[in-house]
């Protein structure tokens, strides 16, 4: 038989195949030179098309809904074009239509890249054809099925990979987007439901056969990929963070954890586990969206553990109690307030450090009902020094950024107020200074129109501004203890702090230094027009008895 007739013939074949199948569109793009050679099928890319993604996008062929999948792509095919791409084949199923007199309909597009050397993409062979009825009745059945309710399967497909790649190294990724729930309050379930679509859709994009993902729960996905270099495993990452960030101009931020695979005798669950622990370490941290596991991770892990097992019962034993840290006037040196904060007395354990529990009860929300026994726990002191004749002070009391969402902090402390009789200025309220200004702003008001008395904490601790002096409806700034301590060391420093006290002064703010360690500190304050301290210069936060017996000493 010749070779090369049988050759010819099937060539032949194949391009009859592709004239008479009307209902696919075959064409071959050559990037290079952008130029579309016509192959067979039907027609939908024009003769002056140069790029036919483009090209498709320009002539409303794709469907509103897909157009963010179908940019994903067409930025993964830029890629591979300038820098090279891993696999040879990229198949997409999107909505579209062949021309603008079409309805839209799901298609599949297949894509196979002819490359060079380097990986770079010089051709796509590409078909575009509509989903059959069965293919269009089997998407509606995948698309109510979801791996979180059959997780074995993707667990069987990860094993598989482990299995077929003994000597390489394996990663599990997983990520979510931060703060999710409030992308559904703000945009509502509908749109937060769009935007997970859309994430599904695009790894289908972003992941070769190599790199399975799976999406988890809610907006937690993972992938699981093997990797050479630890720069492969963060390339890949920012490839991902790329594609799926800005969505119909919308602003999240994603979260990642990794875990490295060094037993493969033990469960892939083992390994999704830690890397959920690693992305969960860094929440709410506004320098580090990407975090490898960590064997200390555990042990934080344990130890959260131990705390949240023991909160609940805490309150109901009445183990949280009210430490006062005095607050004094340097130049009399009488104690004119004090700052309300938490302590745990555990029973077998005795005194917790707030640097303990404070960070875990922040993560969980349970420092929201931290909060409410602190409040009550103050108005009930201060009713105290009322009905025993004591002239009383201001207490301030911490209120936590869960409450700044939402006027329900207001109700609880004015019915609080009026539960104890107490005058309404004797319990201050004190908030840490926030990139989150607008937010923060309206919620100050709101309590300033009702009558409380606020303080800003922590100023100068990484947020503040000269700007942020201008609009800020404060009555009263608390210099940081880290600003103090930091620009005291050096004479420009000292000539920043005297004026950022002179200026708040000339624009009616109060001023009061935390963190005061040495009488040099209080001079110095004092000579700049600062005249109220407090730290552990004068005293540290002590028991609210011991409080009374230092208070009726500084009034003599």
């Amino acid at each position: 038989m010749n070779v090369a007739n049988e050759n010819g013939n099937y060539m032949e074949a194949i391009k009859n195949i592709f004239r008479n199948d009307v209902e696919t569109a075959h064409f071959l793009w050559k990037c290079r030179e952008n130029t579309v050679v016509y192959m067979g099928g039907r027609h939908i890319i024009g003769n002056d098309a140069e790029d036919p993604y483009e090209y498709i996008c320009r002539h409303g062929l794709i469907a509103p809904e897909h157009l963010p999948v179908f940019d994903v792509f067409r930025a993964s095919v830029k890629e591979g074009i300038s820098s090279g791409i891993e696999h040879g084949e990229l198949p997409l199923d999107v909505k579209m239509r062949f021309d603008e007199n079409d309805e839209f309909r799901f298609c599949h597009i297949y894509n196979l890249f002819l490359r060079d050397e380097k990986g770079r993409i010089n051709e796509v062979l590409v078909n575009i054809r509509p989903f059959t009825k069965k293919e269009d009745f089997d998407r509606q059945i995948l698309d109510s099925f979801s791996s979180d309710k059959n997780p074995g399967i993707y667990g069987k497909i990860v094993a598989d990979l482990l299995k077929n790649n003994p000597d390489r190294n394996i990663a599990f990724i997983q990520f979510d987007v931060e703060r999710f729930k409030l992308i559904n309050q703000t945009y509502g379930n509908e749109t937060g439901d769009e935007l997970i679509k859309f994430f599904n859709d695009s790894m289908h994009v972003i992941c070769t056969p190599e790199q399975p993902f799976c999406r988890l729960t809610a907006d937690v996905f993972m992938v699981v990929m093997c990797f050479n270099e630890k720069q492969e495993i963060l390339d890949f990452i920012h490839r991902i963070e790329s594609r799926l960030s800005g969505y119909n101009g919308m602003d999240y931020r994603f979260i990642f954890g990794v875990s490295i695979v060094d037993d493969r005798s033990r469960h892939t669950r083992y390994y999704g586990d830690l890397a959920a622990m690693a992305r969960q370490s860094i929440k709410g941290n506004a320098l580090q969206n990407i975090c490898f596991y960590e064997e200390r991770m555990m042990s934080d892990i344990r130890h959260k553990q131990i705390i949240e097992e023991d909160m609940h019962k805490a309150v109901a034993n009445d183990e949280f109690a009210m430490y006062l840290q005095p607050k004094y006037c340097i130049s009399t040196g009488r104690i004119i307030g004090a700052e309300a904060l938490a302590r745990w007395i555990h029973p077998q354990k005795g005194l917790i450090s707030p640097a303990e529990f404070v960070p875990v009860f922040e993560k969980n929300g349970f420092i929201v009902k931290l909060d409410r026994i602190i409040w009550e726990k103050a108005c009930r002191k201060i009713r105290d020094w009322i009905d025993k004749g004591v002239e009383p002070v201001p207490i301030s009391v911490n209120i936590s950024r869960e409450y700044l969402n939402g006027d329900e902090s207001i109700k609880v402390l004015k019915e609080l107020v009026a539960k104890y009789d107490i005058p309404i200025e004797l319990l201050e309220l004190e908030i840490t200074e926030s990139v989150d200004s607008d937010g923060v702003e309206s919620i100050v008001k709101q309590f300033k129109d009702n009558g409380f008395t606020m303080l800003m904490d922590d100023f100068g601790s990484g947020y503040s501004s000269l700007n942020m002096l201008k609009t800020t409806q404060f009555d009263v700034l608390k210099i940081d203890r880290g600003f103090l301590s930091e620009f005291m060391e050096s004479d420009r420093g000292r000539k920043i702090i005297s004026h950022t006290i002179s200026m708040s002064r000339d624009i009616g703010l109060d001023i009061i230094a935390e963190g005061v360690e040495t009488g040099d500190q209080a001079k110095f304050l004092y000579e700049c027009g600062c005249n109220a301290a407090q730290g552990f210069y004068y005293s540290k936060p002590v028991p609210c008895d011991v409080f009374d017996s230092i208070f009726i000493k500084s009034s003599k």
